[in-house]
């Protein structure tokens, strides 16, 4: 393991938990009750049927990276060499329980059984949208991926029988196989209960290649990690950048990026296709459904930066 060197990594950790360097905090259990005492969410469809599944290749044999937009923040990347899967959720609920929380609003664009072999899963921090363990049971037992996540979250898959798992800090690497799998800031929090917020880290990761470098953001407020990254690892050929659940943005901003946030994301990063993602299967916040969508299309986003719908694949050359 190495630590993705010539970038100064701020101190994140208190020793005891986590928190943001040089950004703001997440909001406190006070403002989280002020926030649903007094908010009125956006009326969005109880379902979507719209989707239309699609059957990823089993593999990629040239130098494209092929990016399939599953769902939320579920992206199947495909390289020569390898198959990576960011925050795999099928589930129907982002919730501890299987009847209450957050329900799907929209199909997966693609069918669990669909998938290719997997490499790798990137698992950006322990939240029930981006760490789904059922999903991860049966990733686990249907093949034998390797789950990189961030500092203090390989207890609990460890604890379920995942594995083999990676733990890594930000600013440290680790070469599976053809990918070389870098941690790196984002501006979040992290919890699965009540007594263990920030308990465990949060993080974007950088895959890079001899073919270039993409970039998975997970989640994320807007900050000046977006810099930070351009200047260690250069532009990314592939960004996927979070769109949603950014309303009110009292509540949202230190850990949320807006859809205007992430075309700045954008920019700063250079990117030459960026994804959206974070959108349009969960309602997490006050938004509509397809509320981030629309917003993006009405900033005139360029031609660089992409929104799939669920299912939908974009070749990446």
């Amino acid at each position: 393991m190495d630590r993705a060197g010539g970038l100064s990594f701020a101190k994140h950790f208190d020793g005891k938990r986590f928190f943001n360097p040089n950004g703001s905090q997440a909001r406190g259990l006070l403002d989280a009750m002020r926030w649903k005492l007094t908010s009125r969410p956006e009326p969005s469809p109880r379902f979507v049927s719209d989707v239309r599944q699609s059957v990823p290749p089993r593999h990629v044999e040239n130098s494209e990276v092929l990016a399939t937009l599953v769902n939320h923040s579920t992206v199947l990347l495909q390289q020569r060499g390898w198959n990576i899967l960011t925050d795999p959720i099928w589930s129907e609920r982002t919730s501890p329980i299987s009847w209450i929380g957050p329900r799907r609003r929209r199909e997966p664009g693609v069918r669990k059984e669909d998938l290719p072999d997997i490499d790798i899963v990137l698992i950006s921090h322990n939240h029930y949208d981006h760490l789904d363990l059922p999903t991860l049971r049966w990733l686990a037992g249907r093949g034998s991926p390797t789950f990189v996540v961030p500092m203090g979250v390989g207890k609990l898959l460890r604890s379920e029988k995942i594995g083999p798992v990676h733990e890594l800090d930000w600013g440290e690497t680790r070469t599976l196989g053809g990918a070389t799998i870098s941690c790196v800031p984002a501006f979040h929090f992290s919890a699965r209960g009540i007594f263990d917020r920030n308990k465990t880290l949060w993080c974007g990761y950088v895959i890079s290649g001899e073919n270039g470098i993409i970039y998975f953001a997970g989640d994320t407020g807007f900050g000046d990690h977006f810099a930070w990254i351009r200047e260690r690892f250069g532009a990314p050929r592939l960004a996927l950048l979070p769109i949603g659940a950014y309303e009110p943005r009292w509540f949202m901003s230190p850990i949320h990026m807006g859809p205007e946030e992430a075309l700045k994301a954008h920019e700063i990063l250079g990117a030459g296709t960026s994804i959206a993602i974070h959108h349009g299967t969960f309602q997490l916040a006050d938004e509509g459904i397809d509320t981030p969508k629309r917003q993006i299309l009405k900033s005139s986003p360029p031609d660089s930066f992409l929104i799939l719908e669920n299912g939908q694949s974009a070749g990446v050359a």
